[in-house]
């Protein structure tokens, strides 16, 4: 199995109502992946409280089944959107 975490910092909204609906847009487009990107086991979105502002954590199958979830185009989307307000990110990937 591999663990895929992600922590990001969003950018600076002009409103707390604003960057909330940032937050529940991503939480609830990678949660929406569970069952559609194949090796896909768990998807966790959390606010977090301490230095970042949101955490992914998912786990996978295999390593290819992390590359498929990458590549794939609902993933893509999400991500397209992410990258849109974010100003920091950090990763780690490890297999058990």
């Amino acid at each position: 199995m591999v663990r895929h975490i992600v922590m990001w910092k969003l950018v600076e909204f002009p409103s707390a109502a604003e960057k909330e609906a940032a937050i529940s847009r991503i939480k609830s487009g990678l949660e929406a992946l569970a069952g559609v990107v194949p090796g896909l086991m768990e998807v966790h979105v959390a606010t977090a409280f301490d230095g970042f502002d949101l955490c992914l954590s998912t786990a996978f199958e295999s390593r290819s089944a992390l590359l498929i979830y990458q590549n794939h185009p609902e993933h893509a989307k999400v991500r397209t959107y992410i990258h849109t307000v974010i100003a920091e990110r950090a990763f780690c990937d490890w297999e058990e």
